[in-house]
């Protein structure tokens, strides 16, 4: 630790010197390239100043350059355990500035891959948080069933994690109809070849609704290390007790905000894509503390499994309808229209070469992504980029008021307090 004494006297002894470090960025437990410096009396923290800036990419400029379509792909690397929340809320804005609307086959998709993209980020972000407060077995557990979900994305569009699969007026393909199977291996063979391939004999859909009925019982198996462990209670109840007024002057959002007791959720309070048709509730928490924000996002990765099924059923029930908006200038057409329509051919090549104009003017649209309200500004001069973007990411609010939150708190909290703000720095320093 690169520690150094600092003026300021101790508060209960003049003759002893607060000692200043950094915690950080090259910190395990510091989620990211973040330089925390703490100003410490012994193990009691006094004062602590958050610097961002290790990361910047210049993502919001970057995209100034590039037409509409280009920047969805870097929508995904911002906050890289929910891509594709941040690519919803994207899309969303250029629709809005467009005046259109997916399709209801796409919207239900986008319901229930953004409901797949909370249990991932919720499964990462128990895991982690489980380590870096001495639970080890938890991340074994939950990345277990990340790693089956991660293959819905990897069907659906051929990457793992950034998968770029929505699209202004959609998404970029319908559900596969034959799931991705485990190939024999010296790791995977016989009985235990089979045991993983048990889902995929059958469409997404049917991997789905299977991975849906299993998965409550998982939830149940991290609970039981977790819940009523007496060190994890020990780390986390009491601990960065964030009241209701604390959580709304810091604009805080999302299971931040639920956990002090405060039912704001974007999903239920302006709905969007089919949330509206969904039926399900928002867990919140009563004391504020790290283990009610704990228990919130448990809680909502029961909810979000309850979307997903409602989401297959309807999906089950309406087959073969459009997932793409029938315009040329904004969606690529098929395959079969290019070989005998010269127009629709030269609209691919425009699409992808040129990209499309969006009429001038602002929007601002909102997603309740799983670390809070992610929100993308942009404004357009009728040209085929951007003029200007702008993400609101949660992180930056969430990581702004660590200051107050964590003065008076032992060395050891504010590791709890990191990973209760369930940070990733590709969005706080875009």
């Amino acid at each position: 630790m690169n520690m150094q004494a600092s003026k300021t006297s101790g508060l209960n002894n003049p003759e002893i010197r607060n000692y200043s470090f950094n915690f950080g960025p090259q910190h395990p437990a510091a989620h990211g390239v973040l330089r925390l410096i703490l100003e410490m009396d012994g193990e009691v923290v006094q004062r602590a100043d958050p610097h961002v800036g290790l990361l910047h990419r210049g993502t919001e400029k970057l995209a100034e350059s590039k037409p509409f379509n280009q920047s969805i792909g870097y929508m995904d690397r911002l906050d890289y355990v929910s891509m594709m929340c941040n690519e919803h809320a994207y899309v969303r804005a250029i629709e809005s500035l467009m005046g259109i609307e997916a399709p209801i086959r796409a919207q239900y998709i986008r319901t229930m891959f953004d409901e797949i993209t909370r249990i991932l980020n919720h499964l990462m972000w128990v895991g982690s948080n489980g380590l870096d407060l001495g639970a080890m077995a938890v991340m074994l557990y939950s990345f277990r069933e990340r790693e089956e979900l991660m293959d819905c994305y990897e069907a659906v569009s051929g990457a793992r994690m950034h998968a770029t699969y929505y699209r202004p007026g959609g998404v970029y393909r319908d559900l596969p109809q034959q799931m991705p199977r485990y190939k024999e291996s010296k790791w995977r063979k016989g009985a235990k070849l089979k045991r993983f391939n048990d889902w995929r004999d059958g469409s997404m859909l049917d991997f789905l609704d299977k991975f849906t009925d299993d998965f409550p019982s998982k939830i149940d198996e991290y609970e039981t290390l977790l819940t009523d462990n007496r060190i994890w209670k020990q780390r986390t109840v009491g601990i960065g007790v964030i009241s209701p007024e604390q959580a709304l002057a810091w604009g805080m959002t999302g299971p931040m905000l639920r956990g002090s007791g405060i039912a704001w959720d974007l999903r239920k309070k302006q709905p969007y894509a089919m949330y509206a048709n969904m039926d399900f509730d928002i867990p919140v928490g009563r004391n504020g503390d790290c283990y009610d924000r704990y228990l919130v996002r448990m809680a909502e990765m029961r909810e979000s499994n309850r979307i997903i099924k409602q989401c297959v059923k309807w999906l089950r029930e309406n087959e073969g309808l459009p997932v793409n908006i029938d315009n040329f200038k904004v969606a690529p057409p098929k395959r079969e229209a290019m070989k005998d329509d010269m127009e629709a051919l030269i609209h691919h090549f425009k699409l992808f070469s040129e990209g499309y104009c969006v009429p001038a003017g602002e929007t601002y649209s909102a997603v309740e992504a799983p670390k809070g309200e992610f929100g993308c500004y942009l404004v357009s001069d009728g040209a085929n980029k951007p003029f200007r973007l702008h993400m609101r990411a949660p992180g930056f609010a969430h990581l702004s008021s660590m200051d107050a939150i964590v003065r008076g708190h032992m060395l050891a909290d504010v590791v709890a307090m990191i990973g209760t703000y369930d940070i990733v720095f590709g969005e706080i320093d875009r």
